[in-house]
């Protein structure tokens, strides 16, 4: 299993509705790919993804409780490192309510996986604006720490690059996709702005 490819589908809960389909779709194809999607059962971006995923061993959905959304996996632990992990890269933990950290916790499993030991290849999301806010958002400083790629669908340069791969079935996620990966700099440059 070390050979698995993984993606992590996420995003915010108002992603628009033609980038809903566009990420249902997507994940159909990645599907198809064998990735296995990474996400966190929230409505919106979340769920689409999930939604273009028909065998549930190709999706680990992480739950921040129990039955969050009506959810059913049993992804839904909370262990000291991923604590720990939530709180090194969150700019305001201590103000967040106690569910919000468990929000944040649910997090770091999206991108590092169960057991915070396996990163996936790449972050596929939508984010308002291209802004890094929100549970997103602490997924995508996560993934920039661990040098992951992040195609944020809020972009069309992202979202053509993924139709080009679904249209040719090329892909090339090697050192050169940290150079693609600009945007998410350039958003965590844009906090606030």
């Amino acid at each position: 299993m070390l050979n698995q490819k993984r993606y992590s589908g996420i995003g915010s809960r108002q992603t628009p509705p033609a980038i809903l389909d566009r990420m249902t779709r997507i994940a159909s194809f990645l599907e198809k790919q064998e990735y296995i999607l990474y996400s966190g059962g929230a409505k919106g971006a979340d769920s689409a993804f999930e939604k273009g995923v028909s065998d549930q061993d190709m999706k680990k959905i992480f739950l921040p409780w129990k039955g969050f959304n009506g959810k059913k996996s049993s992804l839904c632990h909370i262990s000291s490192a991923a604590v720990t992990l939530a709180e090194q890269f969150h700019p305001q933990w201590l103000s967040l309510s106690p569910s919000a950290k468990k929000l944040m916790i649910r997090n770091g499993y999206q991108v590092l996986g169960e057991a915070l030991d396996t990163p996936v290849d790449m972050v596929v999301c939508y984010t308002p604006h291209g802004k890094i806010e929100g549970g997103t958002g602490q997924a995508l400083r996560i993934a920039k720490h661990f040098k992951i790629p992040v195609f944020n669908l809020y972009y069309n340069k992202d979202i053509d690059w993924i139709l080009s791969w679904m249209d040719t079935g090329t892909i090339c996620l090697g050192k050169d996709m940290e150079l693609e990966s600009w945007r998410i700099s350039n958003a965590f440059n844009n906090v606030g702005a």
